[in-house]
């Protein structure tokens, strides 16, 4: 793992990955990576214009990619069954699924579903999307689903009473980090149940540090805010790593021979903020069972979708 680079990516010709919010930021240069080392690689983006853009640009890099756009529109669940009907359709395995797409630190906004925007794309739409690609996954010898956290799962809390601030007074950092933690813990949770019911799918999470990417400003830019996107910007310029370098964990997660379900990646600099891909350890809230028990319940009955297992 030391020193662990886009170039140590085995070779993926003949696998398929899809990667959710491929368009920008650090799923295109997951997308990217991916297609440059073999796989069919699916974006999964909810403009299919920028979709297309990111295909071109990945096709520069790598002329022979083998790239498919696809519409998929995490705040809306008609969209996510949607997507999965058509994919399930066009493609008999599922090798790599990449839960990347994610809003953050909104004002408040509602998904097509009534759930608040965060937390109904950033985990919500992923939980539903997993799920309804289970047997796809469940028919691929060695399938992984990586979901992407962030360093935010440190301050979040899990509220399954009112997980989509429907009587609390909205926060919009403590509804980002409540998303985030919901990541991971989704993504510990799946691991545990997939292990219990003998399932050949690899469950792991990943976090970028802090890259820079349009995600912080979406925010501040919704809010009006000039300020606060400028203050963003310079943010950015002075102690982001790279959406390149950002990318490196989830990277890793996808394809390194060593992964077991339940690891957890982050940069190895200081406080995780920058480096290479390595293990890293959750926040201990993150790890709390009963909690993660009920927010998958509560994901059940607020999307329709259940497991199985």
């Amino acid at each position: 793992m030391p020193g662990w680079d886009i170039a140590d990516i085995p070779h993926l010709t003949g696998r398929t990955a899809v990667v959710t919010g491929a368009n920008s930021g650090l799923g295109l240069e997951t997308a990217r990576a991916l297609a440059g080392a073999g796989a069919q690689v699916v974006l999964a983006c909810r403009n299919i214009g920028k979709g297309e853009h990111a295909a071109e640009q990945i096709r520069r890099d790598h002329p022979a990619a083998r790239l498919q756009v696809m519409p998929l529109d995490l705040a809306d669940l008609s969209s996510v069954e949607s997507f999965v009907a058509d994919l399930c359709a066009s493609h008999e395995r599922l090798d790599i699924l990449v839960n990347n797409a994610g809003v953050m630190a909104l004002p408040l906004r509602r998904t097509a579903d009534g759930f608040e925007m965060q937390i109904g794309t950033n985990h919500l739409g992923h939980f539903a999307l997993t799920g309804r690609l289970l047997d796809r996954l469940r028919a691929t010898p060695g399938a992984r689903v990586v979901t992407v956290s962030s360093l935010a799962h440190t301050f979040g809390r899990i509220d399954t009473d009112d997980l989509n601030w429907n009587t609390r007074g909205y926060k919009r950092w403590l509804a980002y980090g409540q998303a985030k933690l919901a990541n991971l813990m989704f993504a510990l949770e799946f691991d545990r149940r997939l292990r219990a019911a003998g399932v050949d799918v690899i469950s792991a999470a990943a976090h970028p540090g802090y890259a820079a990417t349009h995600l912080q400003l979406a925010g501040a830019e919704m809010s009006g805010s000039r300020l606060a996107a400028t203050g963003m910007r310079l943010a950015n310029r002075v102690f982001a790593q790279s959406q390149r370098r950002g990318a490196l964990p989830s990277l890793y997660a996808a394809t390194a021979n060593d992964v077991c379900g339940g690891d957890y990646f982050g940069p190895d600099g200081l406080r995780e903020f920058w480096g290479k891909p390595t293990r890293v350890k959750p926040a201990g809230r993150a790890l709390k069972r009963d909690t993660a028990a009920r927010l998958w319940a509560v994901s059940e009955q607020l999307t329709g979708v259940t497991y199985g297992i």
